[in-house]
């Protein structure tokens, strides 16, 4: 069963209400079942519209940031590498050099993982809520020349 008041539809658009309106249909079906009472009703909503837009945002966090693919901690396989300081890793991805204000260097060969622990750290302060910004460091030297160089 659909939204029958199109102002009703409309009034939700105007309001950029989305996620309300995506949700409508359920949440008065629950209503009627005798699931919600009304504040129930208008909490459920209101819980439905800020989980759409903390998505949103957590979309357009992560694609600003330009990671190279969607590597997370959840992911990692810290057993490939038995070399590599797990422990260590886990504390970064609890992020509390973050909370410090302090940064984080990653340093090694070549194919232990670096770059996935990179991004996955930039995962978790994305969802967290942060501003990040994925670059390698062959690619910001050259961004860094280009700019020496056209003294820009």
């Amino acid at each position: 069963m659909g939204i029958c008041d199109p102002a009703l539809r409309n009034a939700l658009r105007t309001l950029k209400l989305s996620g309300m309106l995506d949700t409508l249909d359920a949440r008065l079906a629950q209503t009627r079942n005798g699931d919600f009472g009304h504040l129930e009703f208008l909490q459920a909503l209101c819980e439905d519209e800020i989980a759409r837009r903390e998505s949103a945002a957590l979309t357009r966090r992560i694609r600003r940031a330009k990671f190279e693919e969607q590597a997370t901690f959840e992911s990692f396989d810290f057993s490939a590498n038995p070399k590599l300081p797990a422990a260590i890793l886990r504390d970064l991805a609890a992020l509390r050099w973050l909370d410090a204000g302090e940064s984080v260097i990653l340093y090694g060969p070549v194919g232990v993982g670096k770059t996935h622990v990179a991004q996955a750290l930039g995962h978790a302060v994305a969802r967290r809520g942060g501003d990040v910004r994925f670059a390698k460091t062959s690619r910001m030297l050259a961004d860094l020349a280009g700019g020496h160089a056209d003294r820009s």
